[in-house]
């Protein structure tokens, strides 16, 4: 076989799509132990008691302010959505994951 023919053909090969297989881990990966925790402590403290009540003082404080015209509606009306989206973050994740498994 010539050499241009082994060039074309390993050009022709490599433009055809190889089968994408996920790799499989079981369990956590080695040394993931404290990666882990730090990323569950910081979820912890981020949707926690303090932070609820946080958020609480902070829709309401904006929702007065948005009454008594001191703050724009659009901005407030931005607080609020961005805490609801914070607080309901799991379950839009969650809602979505399953729309996308039921289009397959």
């Amino acid at each position: 076989m010539s050499p241009r023919i082994r060039t074309a053909a390993a050009f022709a090969g490599a433009l055809v799509p190889a089968v994408a297989r996920a790799q499989s881990v079981g369990g956590e990966p080695a040394g993931s132990g404290p990666v882990l925790a730090a990323l569950q402590w910081v979820q912890g403290t981020l949707l926690g008691n303090l932070a609820t009540t946080a958020a609480v003082i902070a829709v309401a404080v904006v929702g007065l302010m948005m009454l008594t015209g001191r703050i724009d509606w659009r901005r407030g009306l931005t607080v609020i959505v961005g805490a609801f989206i914070v607080f309901g973050a799991v379950a839009i994740v969650s809602g979505i994951r399953s729309v996308a498994s039921g289009a397959r």
